[in-house]
């Protein structure tokens, strides 16, 4: 059998949670047993499987932790580094969701350079201690940000920039349908998990997809919203015209 643990500090539960329920939802592919446990205030999530398989699951625990590193721990230095004149949230959320998918191939590159699956990977001492350049190679960024705070509190100048980076991130769908009900908005079908409005915008922006079928019940903020960063990609349908798009319900 080959053995990995995976470590995280316990105050990172939600990267120890995102951890555990991707490698637990795919290992039924190589035959393997995943578990999580909790001791000397950290989460270990072990990972077993037959030896012949090892050479593609690694591929699959790789791509697990620079996802984690990339979405979660970039997240986090945006937030505790990113001082900006930005009053709502949502165009908050829009921003830093954009800085964390922008350039993320370099990101992707630089952690699989250093990430070495042994049989012990402790996440948090990786990411402090080896991913030095990654987040030097952040920080600039931040710093761009922060210097030109005070040209961002103009919303053109805002929305500019914003639009600047969607556009040069890698497009995940050609295609998506966004329902817009009474609890909040469901992406593809009406029976997909309720997103808020904040969680729809940063969800459209992870997808980047290259049209946007937004079907609404009224004229709101949020259609406006994804009008001025998704520009021509959206397609805007308020509920006297969903019934010519029954097909999609």
């Amino acid at each position: 059998m080959w053995e990995l643990s995976i470590c995280v500090a316990s105050q990172n539960i939600d990267i120890a949670k995102f951890v555990y329920q991707t490698l637990k939802s795919q290992r039924g592919d190589f035959s393997a047993v995943v578990t999580c446990y909790e001791q000397f205030d950290s989460f270990f999530i072990l990972w077993a499987c037959p030896v012949e398989f090892r050479q593609k699951a690694s591929v699959v625990i790789e791509n697990c932790v620079i996802r984690a590193v990339c979405n979660f721990y970039k997240d986090r230095f945006l937030t505790e580094n990113l001082h900006l004149p930005i009053h709502e949230n949502i165009s908050m959320t829009a921003f830093k969701k954009a800085l964390i998918n922008f350039d993320r191939e370099t990101d992707m590159y630089i952690i699989s350079k250093y990430l070495l699956l042994d049989k012990n990977l402790h996440l948090d001492s990786f990411y402090n201690f080896k991913l030095k350049s990654l987040r030097d190679k952040w920080g600039e960024l931040v710093m761009l940000a922060n210097e030109n705070g005070e040209y961002l509190t103009s919303q053109e100048a805002f929305f500019d920039l914003l639009r600047f980076l969607i556009d040069n991130l890698e497009v995940m769908e050609d295609e998506i349908n966004v329902f817009e009900e009474d609890d909040g908005f469901h992406i593809k079908t009406k029976s997909a998990p309720t997103l808020s409005k904040e969680a729809l915008v940063s969800s459209l922006i992870e997808l980047c997809p290259k049209k946007i079928n937004l079907f609404c019940q009224t004229d709101n903020n949020t259609a406006k919203f994804l009008s001025k960063i998704f520009e021509e990609r959206v397609n805007i349908c308020y509920n006297k015209n969903l019934e010519k798009f029954s097909v999609l319900k």
